[in-house]
């Protein structure tokens, strides 16, 4: 027997539960629904428990297939609904982090948005400094954090790994304590098996990718996609040639970073330090064992 879906939890949950109700009332298997289309069982599935949007051409022939109009109506709703609270530009990643297999990131100006905090994310939003209500810069908290639930859901996890500069441990856009939590957060989700997480050293020198942070997408059943992200903007890079060059560059990067216990112990020994009242302009670089 199928698992009900809650279609109270939201649009794209709604949504979903409306396709397997009319799909079941139509006597139709998803492969049977997905028959003629471009599209496979895969994502018709994902819809339908809210996981995935529905493209517009698999809108129209769903309507078509069960003589309905609601679903092309519909998956525009579906679509301010999943980005809510996250840039324009941001929604081709959103989407594609839920369903790769591998997510590999370097984030060399801010702990990545993955792995924030509620005080680091206010913090990084405020800083804008934009003329919004406290709601709208709610709805952008509450965004970032329910991206991090990736991490905590019963289902497949995709293997995350992200390098971070050292620097970023000592110079913190937060008071000590609440830069203790950040870094106990990213701490407890390595030991929990969640993340891998590698530390490049303040004194490394010249290492690739100084000039851009990315974030490498591998699939199960698509090509590899790199993401970048500027203060205002953001672009995905699909062409086959240019995603090498980075993953490359990405690769040699993660060989000038420090091992992941030496990584870990850098987290702990910073968090320790933060914990302890320690301001980061005080904290001392130590060499770690």
């Amino acid at each position: 027997m199928a698992k009900d879906i809650d279609g109270s939890a939201g649009v794209p949950q709604f949504y979903g539960k409306e396709l397997r109700y009319h799909r079941e009332a139509a006597g139709l298997t998803l492969e049977k629904l997905a028959e003629g289309s471009f599209f496979g069982i895969g994502l018709l599935s994902a819809i339908e428990h809210g996981d995935r949007r529905m493209p517009r051409e698999l809108a129209q022939h769903v309507d078509h297939r069960l003589g309905t109009d609601f679903f092309t109506r519909r998956c525009e709703d579906v679509r301010e609904a999943r980005r809510k609270g996250h840039a324009g530009y941001f929604e081709r990643v959103l989407e594609a982090e839920k369903q790769a297999l591998t997510i590999e990131e370097w984030s060399p100006t801010l702990i990545p948005g993955l792995l924030q905090t509620e005080a680091y994310a206010r913090t990084v939003i405020g800083a804008e400094r934009l003329q919004e209500l406290p709601e709208e810069t709610d709805e952008k908290v509450n965004a970032r954090l329910a991206r991090a639930q990736l991490f905590e859901d019963n289902h497949r996890t995709p293997e995350y790994w992200v390098i971070l500069p050292e620097t970023l441990l000592l110079n913190s856009i937060l008071p000590p304590q609440q830069m203790a939590e950040q870094l106990d957060h990213i701490a407890a989700l390595v030991k929990r098996g969640r993340i891998f997480v590698q530390v490049i050293p303040w004194n490394a020198g010249a290492h690739p990718l100084m000039q851009c942070n990315i974030m490498v997408l591998d699939f199960a059943d698509a090509p590899p996609l790199v993401y970048m992200e500027g203060q205002h903007h953001g672009q995905t890079v699909d062409d086959p040639g240019l995603v090498k060059q980075y993953r490359r560059s990405y690769d040699l990067l993660r060989a000038v970073a420090s091992p992941l216990e030496t990584s870990l112990a850098m987290i702990e020994a910073a968090a320790e330090e933060y914990r302890n009242g320690a301001h980061p302009a005080r904290l001392e670089r130590r060499e770690l064992a």
